[in-house]
């Protein structure tokens, strides 16, 4: 049985999703999701033994917003990792991420590696720290029109998200899905882009309307803002981890994604993918590419992602 708790840590209210007991499994999400995109994996890893928990990321669900954006960099965003774990008694745990939850695992692990004991990856994969902050290598790549830099001016996203929030949801779930019509393309957005609406399209296999329903009553009541500003620290981010330039995950990882990813299929990431354990992870246990799914792979895939979760945690030392 899932069940929502909040509690005080970091300086802030965190909700967290949990079920289960036994050794700690936090999953962390990306944008624009919630503890929910892991209801597959809570149900799973309880199952099997294990304590699992999600958290609401910090300008989502039912944990708090700040508004200044200085406080969603990954000091502060895997602070409440930290500090949420510690609440729960924990002394060692297992980290998973996906998509924005993906860099906040990793850098749990980089900078509390006594604490961590594997770090499980979903979509996104983890690339240290290099010479050129996020936002300029993307845009190098993706063009000037692309969405991240489309997210950076306050108010401007937030207007088009939230001007029908149900086909705001429907655009990003089903339009970078393994069910989208051809892959989307994220390089050419502005404030004038008509999303595409899927709103009467059937919804694929592995999305309910249930599932709609909860991630739209979300975000009609706490608005987009708090989830974009996670864009909006790029540069800050980068200033930030100066220490860890070219830093390598030494923790045993493993990573998961969709081959229709827009994600993956950026310029040079299936190289990078295809070398990760000598780029960036040298522990990696497997990095697995699911043939015909998109970027929400725990939830397009919830019982390939669980046994590879499951086989991961498995042959980690106790």
């Amino acid at each position: 049985m899932v069940t929502l708790q909040t509690v005080q840590a970091n300086g802030i209210t965190q909700r967290f999703a949990e079920a289960g007991e036994g050794p700690l499994v936090v999953m962390l999400h990306g944008f624009p999701e919630s503890w929910y995109s892991y209801r597959h994996q809570l149900h799973a890893l309880a199952q099997a033994g294990y304590h699992a928990v999600a958290p609401d990321m910090r300008g989502y669900g039912g944990t708090d917003a700040p508004e200044d954006v200085r406080q969603y960099t990954y000091m502060y965003t895997a602070g409440d990792v930290v500090a949420l774990t510690a609440v729960l008694g924990a002394d060692r745990f297992v980290v998973v991420g996906h998509d924005w939850g993906s860099p906040v695992a990793s850098y749990v692990g980089l900078f509390r590696p006594d604490l961590v004991r594997g770090v499980a990856l979903l979509s996104v994969p983890y690339l240290p720290r290099g010479d050129t902050d996020v936002l300029t290598a993307l845009t190098e790549a993706l063009g000037p029109n692309n969405y991240q830099v489309f997210f950076q001016e306050p108010g401007v996203a937030e207007k088009l998200f939230e001007a029908d929030v149900r086909k705001s949801v429907l655009a990003w779930l089903i339009g970078i899905s393994g069910d989208a019509p051809e892959t989307t393309r994220l390089d050419d957005i502005d404030a004038d882009s008509a999303l595409p609406d899927y709103s009467a399209q059937p919804l694929p296999e592995w999305l309910s309307e249930e599932d709609v329903a909860y991630y739209t009553t979300e975000f009609e009541r706490t608005g987009w803002g708090g989830a974009l500003k996670w864009y909006r620290t790029s540069r800050v981010n980068f200033e930030l981890l100066a220490p860890w330039r070219r830093a390598r995950l030494v923790t045993p990882s493993l990573f998961v994604a969709g081959d229709r990813d827009p994600v993956v299929n950026w310029p040079g990431m299936q190289v990078m993918i295809e070398n990760l354990q000598d780029l960036s992870m040298p522990n990696l246990t497997k990095a697995v590419l699911l043939e015909g799914c998109g970027h929400w792979v725990q939830q397009e895939r919830p019982d390939q992602v669980n046994e590879l979760l499951l086989e991961f945690l498995s042959a980690l030392p106790a």
